[in-house]
């Protein structure tokens, strides 16, 4: 049956005569084979009649898929490139995957993969990069419940071992946090994974326990929230808020003020980023601090006017 789903998949119609030569079995085996496949999920459609044949449809459900080693090494970069942040908004979608793929995939194939990706370079926005393999580790310590060790090397200081139970990897911005809770601390701690040193599950079990207020990216944002920044930018956006929430969510936070305006709050060191997230919403807005930020937009639209002049 594996020879027929790897057929089923390279073609989008098989001549029934054809597809049962090709794999040397008589039309009633090779429809016992297909009714198989159905009864596993595949949606195989049959047409009957001499000149009658097989095709495999796309159905409400995605069923296993029988890759090829070139597929499964392909896959598995392209999932570490994304996760890596070049496509922006699918980032822990793309570590999950990545954690099932590499999980079954043969060393052989991880090896060649690991090659790959050591010698490919991706253009992204600047940022701390982020070892795939240690999303991969704390995805798949965090899918089994299973404790796990490492070096984490807060900024300014030196690094500490920690012992933690991982609950959820979460992209924030553009970094990778992991929150878990911290055994040797009794505490939830969220950690960023680019600061974080050799992940090492312990093959130690545990119960997950309940993130307080039951959302994992906010109570990460919000710990992060409550640190001092240099400014604290609110800025009124003449657009929807859900519009808008869509460009900078993942940044700041979004109040409504009414049908057609909202309020844009963040946190930041440096004014370039939320100007440059601000452009990208595309929506008049208006600045309510700092006056930093005000005189920085002021210069911008300034040297774009000269520029297009």
């Amino acid at each position: 049956m594996l020879q027929l789903l790897s057929l089923l998949q390279t073609h989008r119609y098989w001549p029934g005569t054809e597809l049962a030569d090709r794999l040397e079995v008589s039309p009633r085996t090779l429809r016992r084979d297909v009714d198989r496949l159905r009864g596993l999920g595949y949606p195989v459609r049959s047409e009957r009649g001499s000149g009658g044949g097989y095709q495999l449809q796309a159905g409400a459900a995605l069923p296993p898929l029988l890759l090829d080693d070139e597929e499964a090494v392909a896959i598995a970069v392209g999932l570490a490139t994304a996760a890596g942040g070049s496509v922006a908004g699918i980032e822990e979608s793309a570590v999950r995957a990545l954690a099932k793929v590499v999980q079954v995939m043969p060393p052989r194939l991880r090896r060649r993969a690991d090659a790959l990706r050591s010698a490919t370079s991706t253009l992204v926005p600047s940022g701390p990069t982020v070892d795939a393999a240690a999303l991969t580790a704390l995805a798949q310590a965090c899918r089994d419940a299973e404790r796990v060790r490492f070096a984490y090397e807060p900024r300014g200081r030196p690094a500490a071992a920690r012992h933690v139970e991982p609950h959820r990897l979460v992209a924030l911005g553009r970094r990778w946090y992991l929150l878990a809770w911290d055994v040797e601390r009794h505490d939830w701690r969220s950690f960023r994974v680019d600061r974080l040193r050799d992940p090492l599950p312990t093959g130690a079990r545990f119960r997950p326990r309940e993130v307080p207020g039951g959302d994992p990216a906010a109570f990460v944002r919000a710990s992060f929230d409550a640190l001092p920044t240099r400014y604290d930018v609110r800025v009124l956006v003449r657009a929807p808020g859900d519009e808008v929430r869509r460009a900078v969510s993942r940044w700041g936070q979004v109040e409504d003020v009414d049908a057609g305006s909202c309020r844009v709050r963040m946190g930041v060191d440096d004014l370039q980023w939320p100007l440059m997230l601000l452009a990208g919403v595309g929506a008049p807005f208006t600045v309510e601090g700092p006056d930093e930020l005000t005189a920085l937009v002021g210069r911008t639209a300034d040297l774009f006017a000269a520029s297009a002049a």
